[in-house]
């Protein structure tokens, strides 16, 4: 029976977006780290931090672009030194995603960012992992791990840890491409990413958040990815988009990551309405949310509320295209989707 999105008061639909299941996939877990846990970690861990507190660590978060963030980001890192940290970390995030309505979340990590401090890499992905693995236990929250290259590294580092990781191989689902895109095409990495795919690893990549339309292209041309993560930019190539859209490629937009970085100056300057109206299989995700200023649920709220265009098919789009772009079984999916369908018609009047 089809959904009759205009029984749907638009009204409505902020407590619709709050409760309705949803999936996350563009999430960097490192990026969850919120200052409290941060200093509560430093003190555990006897890390000295540049901060003397919470609120002056908050207002160090005036970023003004890209790079500006990822200085920060790589310092909160630092207070990640055992298992416990890192399950800590996921676990703080799941909570917050099952409040959500999440029902799936795909989460990015940084091994080099720890690696390269002398972490092991099974401190890393164990503690992440049994996180995980407690989230489908006590809260009923899949989720699985998404191992991200960083591109302002050499492909031989890349090479690297992925070997490190491999022994984990059961432990995560994908690999990724994120950090500094300027200057960073994806060709840099089609050696790893091959290595990859042929260990049957989902492959995603930051492309088209700051890097051109051609980023996009080499993405997926280069390193055949499923997914590209922010796309943005695609816009600015009608090839490009009429190619994502004929393939069904989905692109995990980040609205407030989007802002903060300044891609866009105000969210109701965001592309959004157009990459949808263009057909393409476009979601919404939090990206790094300690730092962008709100988890999935203020970002699809925010984004509602600057965007009166988008009304109540959008949210379900949206939404379904959430669950259509994961990395999960057909079944799962369709059971997810059938939830999220559930949903819509118990809103209508």
């Amino acid at each position: 029976m089809p959904i009759d999105f205009a029984r749907i008061p638009r009204d409505a639909l902020p407590a619709l977006l709050r409760s309705a299941p949803k999936a996350e996939l563009h999430i960097h877990i490192e990026g969850s780290l919120e200052p409290e846990l941060i200093f509560q970690l430093a003190q555990r861990n006897g890390v000295a931090l540049a901060y003397p507190g919470v609120e002056a660590l908050r207002a160090a978060y005036a970023f003004t672009d890209l790079q500006s963030f990822l200085d920060i980001y790589y310092a909160g890192a630092s207070v990640l030194i055992h298992e416990q940290d890192f399950f800590d970390m996921a676990w703080a995030y799941l909570e917050r995603a099952a409040a959500d309505g999440i029902v799936h979340a795909e989460l990015f990590f940084d091994p080099q960012t720890h690696t390269a401090r002398g972490i092991e890499m099974g401190t890393v992905i164990r503690g992440l992992h049994q996180a995980c693995e407690r989230a489908q236990q006590q809260l009923g929250v899949s989720a699985s791990l998404i191992l991200c290259f960083l591109r302002h590294l050499s492909e031989e580092d890349a090479l690297a840890t992925l070997e490190a990781a491999l022994p984990f191989r059961q432990l995560f689902v994908g690999v990724g491409l994120d950090s500094s895109e300027r200057g960073h095409p994806p060709e840099k990495f089609a050696h790893v990413f091959a290595r990859a795919r042929a260990q049957g690893l989902h492959c995603v990549a930051h492309a088209g958040e700051e890097g051109p339309p051609a980023y996009i292209e080499g993405a997926l041309d280069v390193l055949q990815v499923q997914r590209i993560d922010h796309g943005v930019r695609s816009l600015e190539s009608p090839a490009l988009v009429a190619r994502l859209a004929a393939a069904r490629v989905p692109l995990t937009v980040c609205p407030l990551s989007n802002v903060k970085l300044c891609v866009f100056k105000t969210l109701a300057e965001h592309n959004l309405p157009a990459l949808l109206n263009a057909g393409l299989c476009v979601t919404v995700n939090s990206d790094d949310p300690a730092y962008f200023g709100g988890y999935l649920n203020t970002n699809l709220l925010a984004t509602f509320e600057a965007l009166p265009q988008l009304g109540v098919r959008e949210a379900y789009q949206l939404l379904r295209n959430s669950f259509e772009a994961s990395f999960v079984p057909p079944a799962q999916r369709d059971r997810w989707i059938d939830a999220l369908d559930t949903a819509f018609r118990a809103a209508a009047v």
